[in-house]
């Protein structure tokens, strides 16, 4: 008999033909409702599940849509991908039930601080090991995250990723036309899940995050429990000055309260960039200087160790 078996294949049963058919029917319409509730849970778009399985995103869209013909292997595949046992994909009982299912339901209804805590009494490996060699650049426009976390991305050999960018390559448009058609709310819930995508996908990376991430308490919990955060900090003068040497005059333009507001902005965020694991200062100093402190940091605070 073949390794792969086709569910609807299995015609010889004590039920008839029909009977058969709905059971066959029933199942796969149970598998596609399961695999597209894990998936859900987790934030992973069909893309990621389909690169992480090797299962074609068209066939995973039939699967959810309970029209998917799925071999066993190949079911397995989708289980590992999303962390959960093929059984719980199949198996009759009502998977909402179950005292498993109960759980991980008021998990994800929970606050936070809430989810935090159980993660932190369930969790078996020290904080470290879950942030593995993940570094996040966090800090107000200007500070140097996007230049810095390229240059060190290429120094170390590392890749390294613009949350924007993953935004607007999620979105298929800039994130100014995601601000403009979905509000601060849409791109928030874009910006969630490519934060859970990246962390699913990148076991090492530099990571470079907007400035008001840190606004976003879940988003920015996951941030900390999951990525090594260092807080890249500058004067206001120094984010101003570098935003203009971009050719950006627009925190200037017509607005001569402009450096108040900045200044606000950085004082109400001050307290949400010093939770990061490591600061460093860059006020001042040349690009190169910042650049060997920066990597210094890292290896000094066992950042790429993963321990």
């Amino acid at each position: 008999m073949s390794e792969i078996t086709n569910f609807r294949g299995q015609a010889t049963s004590a039920l008839g033909g029909s009977e058969m058919e709905a059971a066959v029917d029933r199942l796969i319409s149970r598998v596609g409702e399961r695999v597209r509730k894990a998936r859900e849970l987790r934030g992973l778009p069909r893309r990621v599940v389909s690169e992480l399985s090797g299962v074609s995103p068209r066939y995973l869209a039939q699967l959810e849509a309970g029209e998917g013909n799925i071999s066993i292997g190949l079911l397995k595949r989708v289980a590992v991908a999303l962390d959960h046992r093929i059984e719980w994909l199949v198996g009759e009982d009502d998977p909402r039930t179950s005292e498993a299912m109960r759980v991980a339901d008021l998990f994800s209804s929970s606050p936070a601080d809430v989810r935090a805590r159980v993660l932190e009494l369930l969790t078996p490996e020290p904080p470290a090991r879950m942030r593995g060699q993940r570094i996040c650049l966090i800090g107000l426009r200007g500070a140097g995250k996007s230049t810095l976390g390229a240059a060190l991305g290429a120094r170390l050999g590392l890749p390294f990723i613009e949350l924007n960018r993953e935004i607007e390559e999620q979105a298929g448009m800039p994130v100014n036309e995601v601000m403009a058609l979905y509000g601060q709310e849409g791109y928030r819930k874009l910006e969630a899940q490519a934060v859970s995508r990246i962390t699913a996908t990148h076991e090492t990376l530099i990571l470079a995050v907007a400035g008001g991430i840190v606004a976003e308490p879940d988003t920015y919990k996951t941030l900390l429990a999951q990525f090594h955060t260092i807080w890249l900090k500058a004067s206001p003068e120094e984010h101003m000055r570098r935003v203009r040497a971009q050719g950006d005059t627009r925190p200037m333009a017509g607005n001569p309260e402009a450096m108040e507001q900045l200044k606000s902005i950085l004082r109400s965020r001050e307290a949400l960039y010093d939770r990061a694991e490591a600061q460093l200062d860059t006020s001042g100093q040349p690009f190169e200087a910042t650049l060997n402190a920066l990597e210094a940091l890292i290896h000094e605070r066992g950042f790429l160790t993963g321990a």
